[in-house]
């Protein structure tokens, strides 16, 4: 499998930069955040917003982690005993506008999991999308409402988005089955 970095380090920290000034323009009205990372890559990312949007803005920002395993409609068939690493949500998820923040938007199903996990714990106000790469194949009507990178991408090619608290890097890459 080849691959090439697709988003460079000093790329991928001025997309979060333009993510984070997004969200507070959509925030206007509200003093606080509230932003949900999708376990694993989610997590990480979700913690470079907060702190961008906390740097550029008087906003509030709650942080929230999300296990999404559960709630996945491949758990049958791709995981034989999954492995739970917790949600961590400390604050009530009702009447809130919560931004669920991922890697990559690819068939929508991860997003759809996400949701269904976050309307377990309450009824938000709102459920909003954040992700840094939008590779299309949707198989799901779910569209993000920050994307990062809107990045085509064929059936053959897989993109992974690399944070440096799980993989010691931070890029994107694009891999390509030979």
């Amino acid at each position: 499998m080849s691959s090439k970095i697709i988003i460079d380090t000093q790329t991928l920290t001025r997309t979060l930069a333009r993510l984070a000034h997004e969200i507070i323009e959509h925030s206007e009205g509200y003093e606080e955040v509230y932003l949900v990372g999708i376990k694993r890559r989610g997590v990480p990312l979700a913690k470079m917003l907060k702190t961008n949007i906390e740097s550029f803005s008087n906003l509030k920002v709650h942080l929230g982690e999300l296990d999404i395993t559960l709630y996945r409609d491949d758990l049958s068939e791709n995981y034989s005993s999954p492995q739970l690493n917790g949600t961590q949500i400390d604050f009530d998820v009702t009447n809130k506008n919560i931004i669920l923040v991922d890697d990559v938007l690819f068939t929508g199903r991860t997003a759809r999991a996400a949701m269904d996990a976050i309307i377990k714990l309450g009824r938000p106000a709102k459920i909003q999308l954040a992700v840094i790469i939008d590779r299309g194949h949707r198989e799901l009507p779910i569209c993000a409402n920050y994307v990062g990178k809107n990045i085509p991408t064929s059936s053959d090619e897989f993109v992974s988005v690399k944070v440096n608290e799980i993989d010691g890097a931070f890029r994107a890459e694009l891999y390509k089955n030979s």
